[in-house]
């Protein structure tokens, strides 16, 4: 725990920390005051304090005073002595700041609880999605009501309206973001008094059959191209191509990409945010420095490589966008049009592209790999969520068992 003059030239000197826990700097004058630093870098200046008599036997609390990039250090110190005088006289600033919440309409509660806690915390696209949640459906129901008068019956209402309208995946995601705001917020959760809609588990894996009409639907997509249909009644149907000229043939970023996903069983943005620095060729390995789970090390196949070695380096994407090569390049936004037209010459109307890493991770189970290193490929933190493909390997057990009983079946001479 780091003690040290809070300053604006110490406070400068301070680089962003590594590992995914948080970094907390305390002053050396005054004691109480600090600094937190997230891993992503996000600094806050904060109080730590005892309330009432502040014996040893009282838990703390901690106060937000604001960014570091918003306030200064020496305000910040200022800022920090009156709260901690404020505790001598026996106020309470986490508590008064979580009943004045309380009484905020829940946009405006939700909007802060994004802000300071999930900008901090989470990563930039669970932040997104969870504002999205709220503007697109918890909102409407409950947006312009102050967040302590919200009742159970409240949120049992929204919850049903969305799940009319949107499905029940939603209505239950819409919940759950609900309660966090609610228990960020340290007062009571309505949402604890709502039951969510049973959710069907989707589980699809390609077969091998479906494996080889992929395959197929990539290579001509990359060769001759696939054919694509064009809406004869819009007015500039004309000038469309004629029939037997309406292909579209895809680069081999995009097929590299979905073979990519098959052989190694990332995740989606792992693989289109992937840049070839990470890449390591000796080795045969990807040093993914923010996956879903965190620094990620995803061992490569012989496979893998091969496709990682037929792709063209046109920048510093190993999946090139748009705008490949320039100087503000961004990774490639989705694999929606693509994986839509070649899912459709292949026959694969359901399938997803992330079934592709449920499928990779089905062959390891059904060829008996164990559950620990098929959770070690794919990179899941728990244990529990590689138990989802426990079935498959017990198909694989079940064939194992089946031989070894049918061998020593026939040396009794019981078959």
């Amino acid at each position: 725990m780091p003690i040290l003059k809070l300053t604006k030239r110490n406070v400068e000197s301070i680089k962003k920390p590594g590992g995914t826990a948080p970094v907390f700097y305390w002053d050396e004058d005054l004691k109480g005051f600090g600094l937190r630093v997230m891993p992503s870098g996000v600094a806050t200046w904060i109080v730590e304090y005892r309330p009432g008599a502040g014996g040893r036997g009282v838990a703390k609390k901690r106060s937000k005073i604001g960014r570091l990039e918003k306030i200064e250090a020496d305000k910040a110190r200022e800022a920090a002595k009156k709260i901690l005088a404020g505790v001598e006289l026996g106020a309470d600033p986490a508590k008064a700041k979580a009943e004045e919440r309380a009484t905020e309409v829940f946009s405006l509660l939700a909007a802060t609880y994004v802000e300071d806690h999930m900008k901090t915390h989470r990563k930039t696209a669970t932040a997104d999605y969870y504002t999205y949640v709220i503007d697109k459906h918890l909102a409407p129901h409950i947006g312009s009501k102050r967040a302590n008068t919200i009742t159970d019956d409240d949120i049992g209402a929204m919850h049903r309206a969305i799940g009319k309208v949107g499905g029940k995946y939603i209505a239950n995601r819409a919940l759950a973001v609900a309660s966090a705001v609610f228990n960020w917020a340290k007062m009571d959760n309505p949402v604890k008094g709502v039951r969510k809609f049973k959710e069907e588990g989707r589980e699809r894996y390609l077969t091998s059959d479906e494996m080889q009409r992929l395959g197929d639907a990539m290579r001509e997509a990359e060769t001759t191209g696939l054919r694509y249909d064009v809406d004869e009644e819009r007015p500039n149907a004309k000038h469309a191509r004629k029939p037997e000229n309406r292909r579209i043939v895809y680069g081999p970023h995009v097929t590299g990409a979905i073979r990519l996903l098959m052989l190694t069983g990332c995740r989606l943005r792992e693989i289109l945010n992937l840049r070839w620095a990470e890449v390591d060729p000796e080795r045969g390995l990807l040093f993914l420095p923010d996956s879903k789970t965190g620094r990620k090390t995803v061992v490569l196949s012989t496979a893998a490589q091969d496709v990682l070695r037929g792709l063209p380096r046109v920048g510093k994407f190993v999946i090139a966008g748009r705008d490949a090569g320039t100087d503000d390049e961004k990774p490639r936004h989705d694999l929606k049009k693509p994986w839509a037209a070649i899912c459709k010459r292949a026959g694969l109307g359901d399938v997803h592209l992330h079934d592709l890493r449920h499928t990779f991770a089905s062959v390891g189970a059904g060829s008996d790999l164990g559950l620990p290193v098929i959770g070690n490929l794919l990179g899941h933190a728990n244990a529990k969520t590689t138990q989802r493909y426990a079935h498959v390997a017990n198909d694989a057990a079940k064939r194992a068992a089946d031989l070894i009983a049918n061998k020593i079946a026939t040396a009794m001479g019981g078959r």
